[in-house]
């Protein structure tokens, strides 16, 4: 009974036009009052959920990411990928998901990959003769290994989640993130 109207107390906020976010949290407080189990032990709860050492890597991997743009690390990954596959027919695309490649391996983050490359490549890509659509097709297609080659933001949420090794999933996602490239 006590889900059921808390679902139904969501949808009418929602349709009332509040956010999302503020309908949940209304409806949260709402629950933890109506079950007499105090604010006090929301708190508690989400800072228990936030109190893990594998969440600790997500914003490393932020930090590691924007260290790289700042030093201009990314232009030299850009340019040693071009160096590795610039001079074949199409180089500058191979060039594009293969430095994605190696910043994904560093980022781990799909967002971190497109804002820290993507200005780079499209701006290569551009110089060279290629179509504006075309280059931000191929940075947005290649920025999507990021997730999937480790280590990866997403597989270190899910693991903690899902209480999975991490270490087993980042060995799990090297093949099919390869393959992907």
């Amino acid at each position: 009974m006590v889900l059921i109207s808390i679902s139904l107390s969501w949808l009418v906020l929602v349709f009332l036009g509040v956010p999302v976010g503020i309908a949940m949290i209304f409806v949260a407080m709402g629950y933890y009052y109506a079950t007499g189990m105090g604010l006090a032990f929301a708190v508690q709860q989400m800072t228990d959920g936030l109190n893990s050492f594998p969440l600790l890597a997500i914003p490393l991997f932020i930090l590691a990411a924007s260290l790289m743009n700042a030093t201009s690390i990314t232009s030299h990954l850009f340019g040693f990928a071009k160096s590795l596959v610039g001079h074949v027919r199409g180089g500058l695309g191979h060039v594009n998901v293969l430095a994605s490649v190696f910043f994904s391996g560093m980022s781990g983050s799909a967002v971190a990959d497109a804002g820290g490359l993507g200005q780079l490549e499209i701006k290569a890509m551009r110089d060279a003769g290629y179509d504006d659509d075309f280059s931000g097709a191929v940075t947005a297609a290649s920025s999507m290994i990021g997730p999937i080659i480790p280590p990866s933001i997403t597989m270190v949420i899910y693991g903690v989640v899902a209480n999975t090794s991490i270490g087993q999933m980042f060995l799990g996602g090297v093949v099919p993130g390869l393959l992907c490239a």
